[in-house]
């Protein structure tokens, strides 16, 4: 145990964790010259793309100091808010964290909850700042950054290069160093933190554990305590870049194990696995259910791919157990599924992959969270969609879900931030400035609030500089209020949306605008309305394409153009009747960028 060090990444996304995570496996010659491409933890052809992790990795490097081997476990973690959970549980499986910030844009606020995370598992912190070699970093600005907010002297901030590879080698001597050896009873019954699982197709779940007390051999008969399920430990190793069986693994030990388990959700993210015969008294402290924060339909274009999509979404929920789904029908777009995702990162990762891995054309819905409804007759209910609503007589108070953000920025965008978050109903707790050029803002506000277009308009108002955080905090009362659109006097149940009364008729009157626009005119008038309840808010009508039926009347008697018109009026009323109006995607879509 003492040769072994336990170590994560913890980094704002975009500050060179993947790529200073590659330079770290070269110099341990774990990855052969010929094996290598950029951002090698990153197996997703998305992640690479859009520069970000999505799902964390583990692997581990050995490392020879001063004559003496070492085992060198990193645990990669996402960089994302959507991904926290799974952030939380990798940290608590470490001893050490490197704490990484972008020499050209300092400290951001994803490293800065990250940050307290690690320090609530009272993880050693070793700072680096990373991207010296671009022109323009500010490595004096940012270090001061760095002392402010761990309290360190600047002689311990590792100046290093994920593209040059500067300062990987004080990196590692840094991690030997300093980075405690895992504790643990090695006589105590098994007790192995579960951090992360993969879906292998001839395999079945392999699941990716830390071993904090005890031991386990293959062939042992296992449970995991948090879901009961026993299993038989086929097969357990170590991972390098690939996969490789051991015997026996030992307390400290970062390894996986396979047991022919085909559910995700049999396999919890944070649950714990000890031995049927011989178990722990209690799990790991810090186990939760992930629970999904936004909700979305996902509907096929075309109404006979149903069930290729439930296969396809299947496939997908393998791989990622916080995806969930229920299926749920539409008047307007048909059977399709209730989707829950972790945030709109999540939501636009499924959608792409949909897309990518399985060729699915779907139409999503707008998003929207989950609502407490207490009813008069004292049931909780809750919902995740507003058709799923009860009616306003039974009603006796909505809840909505509440978070606590955090944003931290420049001080000259500190009114127009300020205004944005005012408006989306937040209450400012408070600011703090962390340097003389950057300020924390601490909001409370409704998750539904940023569920729309939140983020993009923060970015757009502080010129990119803005970085955003948050997490739940709770349920409070919300005056809201279900507006329905109606095409011709029916209700288009996709485009509901659970609304503050107070933005209602601004919402409504800008929807019916923007249906106006995308509805392609037909052979009769289509009225667009918004409205709560039987109460019309805001119309706006589609005129009809009028065909010129009088054309062929070239002068002549006045009368015989008034005919043609008469007859073309009676069909125009009875095609007005059985009139169906088509709407197109853009239109489902056109909700979310409204502020355009």
């Amino acid at each position: 145990m003492d040769h072994i060090r336990n170590f994560c990444i913890i980094a704002h996304i975009d500050h060179g964790k993947s790529t200073l995570a590659d330079r770290l496996l070269q110099a341990t010659h774990t990855i052969a010259e010929r094996d290598f491409q950029d951002q090698v933890l990153d197996d997703m052809d998305l992640e690479r793309e859009r520069g970000i992790t999505i799902k964390s990795h583990a692997i581990q490097m050995n490392y020879e100091h001063e004559g003496q081997q070492y085992t060198l476990n990193l645990i990669d973690t996402p960089g994302h808010v959507d991904f926290s959970y799974e952030v939380s549980r990798s940290i608590a499986a470490c001893e050490g964290a490197l704490l990484i910030v972008d020499a050209t844009q300092g400290i951001q606020a994803q490293t800065i909850s990250n940050l307290y995370k690690a320090i609530e598992y009272n993880l050693e912190i070793i700072p680096i700042l990373n991207k010296m070699d671009m022109a323009a970093a500010m490595p004096d600005v940012v270090k001061d950054q760095i002392v402010d907010l761990l309290g360190c002297s600047r002689s311990d901030i590792i100046e290093a290069s994920g593209k040059t590879g500067m300062g990987v080698d004080e990196i590692l001597e840094r991690i030997v160093d300093f980075v405690p050896p895992p504790k643990g009873d090695p006589e105590a019954p098994l007790q192995a933190l579960i951090f992360d699982s993969v879906f292998n197709s001839f395999r079945g779940i392999i699941a990716y554990f830390k071993i904090v007390n005890g031991s386990i051999a293959t062939g042992d008969h296992v449970k995991f305590f948090n879901t009961g399920k026993e299993y038989d430990a086929d097969e357990i190793g170590v991972m390098r870049m690939t996969l490789e069986p051991h015997e026996r693994l030992n307390t400290g030990d970062v390894g996986y194990i396979i047991s022919g388990i085909k559910a995700a959700r049999e396999v919890k993210v944070g649950d714990t696995i000890t031995h049927v015969e011989n178990p722990c008294k209690s799990s790991i402290a810090g186990f939760e259910e992930v629970k999904p924060m936004v909700f979305a339909g996902i509907y096929p274009v075309d109404a006979t791919d149903y069930e290729e999509l439930r296969a396809s979404i299947e496939k997908l929920q393998l791989n990622d157990a916080s995806l969930t789904f229920v299926p749920e029908s539409s008047a307007a777009l048909g059977f399709g599924f209730r989707c829950g995702f972790l945030g709109l990162l999540h939501m636009d990762i499924i959608q792409e992959r949909l897309d990518r891995e399985f060729d699915m054309d779907v139409i999503t819905t707008v998003p929207n969270v989950s609502y407490k409804v207490v009813t008069a007759k004292g049931e909780n209910i809750e919902v995740h969609n507003p058709s799923g609503l009860p009616a306003v007589t039974q009603i006796e108070r909505i809840d909505e879900p509440y978070i606590k953000a955090q944003v931290i920025t420049q001080p000259e965008f500190l009114g127009a931030i300020m205004k944005l978050c005012l408006d989306k109903r937040g209450t400012l707790k408070n600011q703090v400035f962390l340097t003389a050029d950057r300020v924390e803002l601490n909001f409370e506000m409704p998750l539904a609030e940023i569920v729309f277009d939140f983020y993009d308009r923060l970015k757009s108002i502080s010129k990119g500089y803005a970085s955003f955080d948050y997490y739940p905090s709770d349920y409070r009362q919300a005056d809201l209020v279900k507006l329905d659109i109606k095409l011709n006097g029916e209700n288009v149940d996709a485009l509901s949306a659970l609304i503050y009364r107070g933005n209602a008729y601004d919402f409504g009157r800008r929807i019916c605008e923007k249906l106006k626009e995308l509805i392609p005119r037909q052979q009769f008038d289509i009225a667009i309305q918004a409205a709560i309840g039987e109460k019309i808010i805001a119309r706006e009508t589609v005129k009809a394409v009028r065909k010129d039926v009088t054309a062929k009347c070239y002068g002549g008697d006045i009368s015989r153009k008034r005919k043609l018109l008469e007859k073309q009026k009676k069909g125009k009323k009875r095609m007005r009747q059985i009139g169906n109006v088509e709407v197109p995607q853009s239109a489902f879509l056109a909700v979310l960028k409204l502020n355009d």
